[in-house]
């Protein structure tokens, strides 16, 4: 029987050279395929070692760098569960985590490793190591004695092999399901789709410019998937930092980021084609492109941005082509639906709409995840009856009016049904952020909405109602946010109110709010 283990297939594709370089980072340290196979080989054999029940939850939130990508290959390798935490998170938001995961295994910074064992010990876990950004921690120490080689355990292609945590309007964050199957359906349909097999086979070697962070699905699964089957040379920055990718662009052929990196890159005096000569492809992904950003990229660099769409649940969805001419990549669209995967926009009714009407977006394939993690009820009302997953978002396929360039099958989003707002390409969602909001003494209730943004895409923000001669304070409220949560999610600008637009139900008017305030960052670049 064939072993669908998403290693199994890193593993049969590992470059003939086993010295060749897999890793380089910004420090200059080199590191071989063989080093990963090894080191990852280690770490698998400690957590085998453990004698863990099937589908275990190793919980990881560590910074950037290469010995924690080896922690992820490792999971897998043993055939567990990959739990990867936003860095950014708190306590607050980490006793969740904890609860609902109970995690057997828990690995943190290690300048974390006090809080984490407590928090690990109130969830159960009795398993808790710890790995720096400088290869220091007692993860590599505890996996050193183990040996070099470790045989991958069988796993089919419907196993559980990561758990992603994606926040609800609810403010409960549900754990996507993604199984092996996901993972390597997605990664194989790209090295396709995006050219990296056609650059193998004709004898060229991709280098991966990678600054996205690694507990995020576009680091994580996109990037590093795209590298590890390719064969190709990965440069690991522990950021994005303009100035760094600047220096090291002349050496890459491929990179993928957010919106933001490709507005700062624009704000360099010094970025233009010269750095840009040996790309072939710059993907951009994750919150919306604005089309100025698109067509100053395009006369700056004479590259073209590929525009995609994916989610935590799903991967990727669709994509702009690469082949054909640049034209062929709209600015706007998020392009067609990848190889193997259904896209479909309806009514409310379920009914299909014509091309340029708007509707709901939902999709079904091979990368699309079984459900949340022990949520079925949630798992069964975010599936149609013929298996299509509801993504929450809104868009259209085709010109929405004759004036625009727009192919029939190319999707283009407009809006998300659920107040989504994504921010520097992480989700935010209002209602958690309004709950802890209207929690502080003095407030009334509070809004939370996203802005148009020119670095971020959207920035968040909130409009606040003050009790009666409480006096409440925009700033306090934003510095009260910034000890609970994540920076990613709290406001950079507060408003206070009187009161909010309301319908003839009740229900606040976001739309209204946006619209007053919508030029509130027009001239930000922070």
């Amino acid at each position: 029987m064939k072993n669908e283990n998403l290693y199994a297939l890193i593993e049969a594709r590992l470059p003939r050279d086993p010295a060749a370089a897999c890793i380089e980072t910004a420090d200059g340290l080199v590191y071989s395929w063989r080093d990963l196979h090894f080191a990852s080989a280690r770490i698998a054999g400690w957590l085998a070692s453990l004698n863990l029940p099937r589908d275990a939850r190793v919980l990881v939130q560590v910074e950037k760098s290469p010995e924690a990508l080896m922690l992820y290959l490792a999971t897998l390798r043993a055939g567990l569960v990959y739990v990867p935490l936003n860095t950014a998170y708190l306590q607050a938001e980490l006793e969740y985590f904890f609860g609902d995961a109970q995690p057997s295994v828990v690995v943190c910074t290690p300048a974390r490793e006090r809080e984490f064992a407590a928090l690990a010990g109130a969830a159960g876990s009795s398993h808790v190591q710890t790995l720096g950004e400088r290869r220091d921690g007692s993860l590599l120490e505890a996996a050193a004695p183990f040996a070099d080689s470790f045989p991958t355990v069988p796993r089919a292609a419907g196993d559980l092999a990561a758990i992603l945590y994606t926040s609800g309007t609810t403010g409960r964050s549900k754990g996507a399901m993604l199984s092996h199957g996901n993972l390597a359906s997605n990664a194989l349909v790209l090295d396709e789709f995006w050219g990296f097999k056609e650059e193998r086979e004709a004898g060229g070697h991709d280098v991966l410019l990678h600054a996205l962070p690694l507990f995020h699905v576009h680091g994580l699964f996109v990037a590093s998937h795209a590298a590890l089957l390719a064969g190709a040379q990965m440069i690991f920055l522990p950021k994005f930092d303009p100035k760094q990718v600047l220096r090291y662009l002349p050496r890459s052929t491929v990179m993928m980021g957010v919106p933001t990196y490709y507005t700062r890159l624009l704000a360099e005096p010094s970025f233009d084609r010269h750095v840009c000569r040996n790309m072939r492809l710059f993907i951009s992904g994750s919150a919306p492109l604005l089309a100025e950003t698109f067509e100053e990229f395009r006369r700056r660099s004479g590259h073209t941005i590929l525009e995609r769409y994916g989610m935590s649940e799903t991967i990727m969805l669709t994509s702009n082509p690469y082949f054909g001419t640049p034209r062929d990549r709209i600015g706007g669209t998020v392009g067609v639906p990848l190889p193997g995967v259904a896209v479909r926009v309806v009514r409310d009714d379920g009914s299909r709409c014509a091309t340029g009407e708007i509707g709901n977006v939902q999709v079904r394939g091979p990368n699309v995840f079984s459900g949340y993690w022990r949520m079925p009820e949630k798992t069964a009302e975010e599936f149609t009856a013929d298996g299509f997953f509801r993504t929450g978002d809104v868009g259209h396929f085709g010109p929405s009016n004759p004036e625009e360039r727009k192919p029939a099958n190319y999707l283009t989003l407009v809006g998300r049904s659920k107040d989504l707002i994504i921010s520097g390409g992480y989700n935010v969602y209002p209602k958690e952020i309004e709950g802890y909001i209207d929690e502080m003494a003095g407030v009334v209730e509070s809004a939370v909405i996203g802005l148009p943004h020119p670095d971020f895409g959207e920035a968040v923000a909130a409009v606040v109602v003050a009790q009666a001669g409480a006096a409440v304070d925009g700033d306090a409220i934003i510095a009260k946010l910034k000890a609970k949560i994540a920076n990613f999610k709290v406001p950079k600008r507060v408003w206070v109110v009187s009161d909010l637009p309301r319908n003839t139900m009740g229900k606040v008017q976001k739309n209204l709010l946006r619209e007053r305030y919508r030029d509130a960052f027009a001239r930000s670049t922070t």
